[in-house]
């Protein structure tokens, strides 16, 4: 029993005398943790001010970079403002200016639909193209032109007269209605149906103008009519539409011709009007080259004369002279030595220069 109790004891110290050690231990721990946590924080202070300075001169660097960057970026911070202030007013006046010419486009294009203004405008660049071509005067108008066929009257827009009293004659109504409406098209559709009415448009032109016969109203004229089209691109657009076309006017008598055709026909007449004019005008020019040589010679012939008159006068001027100088002069002297008078006589000079005789043989009778 006495045993037992003294193990019994004996445990008892050593878990008490374990538990003081282990409340000893976590005494100390707990003094160290704490000296720790006082130590952590105190860093954490000193990093959270350390921070905070960093901040307050990465602020104020940054603030002074950002002025002086702005200092510097001034001048094309302005640059660009101006620069961008005069595109708005670019792209303003653009728009206003694509607007007023799509306003004016419009006008036209609704102004040539009517017929008699279209008229009007061919036959203004009929005009235009013959001044051009210098065949005003050769050619007559459609206001001083009318004729008459076993069809019935014609009035044609223009007729040029050649050097053989042939005459050519020229219409200027071709039509282009359909062309404009293609132009305004709002898809290629409906751009492709009225080109392809365009073409066959002009095609029955071409087949009316040439059922008037315009070549039978007026004597020794070319058996085919021009058919004027006031623009380039109304003809081209016809015939990617109708490749046949010109080869069906030619067979209908129907000379399809645009400004630039035209005018190159005008002007090769034009150039055989000037070589008319200078055969016409060779036999008045022969005469009066006839004539011109028979007076030069009749005034040469006159000339000679008027020549020898003058050396005659010349000849009678000296011997005046001489006469003078030999028998007055001498007395006139003799009366100064006398005490007449003080101032002294000059002798009158002689003529030397004689008038020249004509050599050429042309000009003398």
């Amino acid at each position: 029993m006495l045993i037992h109790m003294a193990l019994v004891l004996v445990l008892v110290g050593l878990v008490v005398g374990a538990a003081l050690g282990w409340l000893a231990a976590r005494a100390r721990s707990a003094g160290d943790v704490a000296r720790l946590e006082a130590t952590l924080q105190a860093t954490r202070d000193g990093e959270e001010r350390l921070t905070g300075a960093l901040k307050s001169l990465g602020h104020e660097a940054a603030r002074e970079q950002q002025a002086g960057l702005g200092q510097l970026l001034a001048p094309l911070q302005e640059a660009l403002h101006r620069y961008e202030r005069r595109v708005v007013q670019v792209e303003n006046s653009r728009v206003d200016a694509y607007a007023e010419l799509r306003t004016e486009t419009s006008q036209l294009v609704a102004a040539l639909r009517a017929p008699q203004v279209r008229g009007r405008w061919g036959e203004h660049q009929l005009r235009r193209i013959v001044e051009a071509a210098g065949m005003l005067p050769n050619c007559d108008f459609a206001e001083q032109v009318n004729a008459s066929t076993d069809k019935g009257g014609v009035r044609p827009d223009l007729v040029v007269r050649l050097t053989d009293g042939r005459r050519v004659v020229v219409d200027a109504k071709a039509p282009f209605d359909a062309y404009l409406t293609a132009m305004e098209a709002r898809d290629e559709r409906s751009r492709d149906a009225e080109l392809d009415r365009h073409a066959k448009h002009l095609r029955s032109h071409v087949d009316a103008l040439a059922a008037k016969s315009y070549w039978t109203a007026f004597d020794q004229s070319p058996e085919f009519v021009v058919l004027f089209v006031p623009a380039d691109p109304f003809l081209d657009a016809a015939l990617q539409r109708d490749a046949t076309l010109l080869e069906h006017a030619f067979s209908r008598n129907v000379v399809l011709a645009t400004p630039a055709t035209l005018i190159a026909l005008l002007r090769t007449v034009a150039y055989s009007w000037r070589q008319e004019a200078l055969a016409r005008n060779a036999t008045v020019v022969h005469a009066l080259g006839r004539d011109l040589y028979a007076r030069l010679s009749t005034m040469g012939d006159h000339l000679s004369k008027l020549g020898n008159s003058l050396g005659g006068a010349v000849l009678a001027y000296n011997k005046a002279m001489g006469s003078l100088e030999t028998r007055v002069l001498v007395s006139a002297r003799r009366l100064a030595e006398l005490g007449v008078s003080d101032e002294e006589l000059e002798a009158p000079a002689q003529l030397e220069v004689a008038p020249r005789i004509l050599q050429s043989p042309e000009l003398l009778s």
